[in-house]
């Protein structure tokens, strides 16, 4: 089982940045896909972004291409997502995803073994 804890979520003018974290627990996360997702209010959850263990290679969502960064460091078992230049519509809770150690996950699609409680995230315009 593994554990996710979002955290950096919180309420900025349009224009700012924010730095979100996921920490996971165990000792495989080097061998998971990671993800970042978020669903507004009365919306679907939506991917955002995602980094694969093998090669870290990285997706992302058109609407946050160029103001958002996924990155991750396996040395402390966490992932980040940067976000810059944000928007009244990037207002969602954003949840964090690992997939089961060593299994690939189709980038885009929600296919992850294991979710975070999400962090709110609040952008005035």
């Amino acid at each position: 089982q593994v554990q996710l804890v979002e955290s950096g979520g919180g309420l900025v003018q349009a224009g700012g940045s924010l730095r979100l974290s996921c920490a996971a627990s165990g000792r495989t996360f080097s061998s998971r896909d990671m993800g970042w997702f978020r669903q507004a209010p009365g919306k679907e959850r939506e991917f955002v972004a995602a980094v694969k263990w093998n090669g870290g290679r990285i997706y992302y969502a058109d609407s946050v291409k160029g103001r958002f960064t996924i990155s991750r460091d396996n040395a402390k078992n966490t992932v980040y997502l940067q976000m810059n230049s944000l928007k009244p519509e990037d207002t969602a809770v954003y949840y964090c995803a690992a997939g089961r150690a060593f299994r690939s996950i189709v980038p885009g699609t929600m296919e992850y073994d294991y979710w975070g409680q999400g962090t709110q995230v609040t952008v005035s315009s």
